[in-house]
């Protein structure tokens, strides 16, 4: 049944009965088993994944925005080991 049937469907059952047996979803989450093993003895495959589909955008609370990658390194020493000499700092 395609989407449009579904929906067409549930307007009418609510107009005719009052109600209706169809579900509508949110969301929805498929699993997809893919490739070999992961490693002798897996219980995963090498290409398993989860794949989410939003029907309904109110679904989504929030999101994020990936930041900038920063050297953790230098970031590191910089914010925690102030003192270092600056030759120190420029090899790391």
């Amino acid at each position: 049944m395609a989407h449009a049937e579904i929906t067409n469907s549930y307007v009418s059952d609510i107009e005719n009965r009052g109600f209706t047996d169809i579900k509508m979803f949110d969301t929805v989450r498929g699993v997809f088993t893919e490739g070999g093993p992961a490693f002798t003895g897996a219980g995963i495959l090498e290409k398993n994944h989860i794949q989410i589909c939003v029907r309904n955008l109110n679904s989504i609370m929030g999101f994020f925005v990936p930041r900038t990658e920063i050297d953790f390194v230098k970031w590191n020493i910089k914010k925690y080991i102030p003192t270092l000499p600056a030759a120190v700092k420029a090899t790391a």
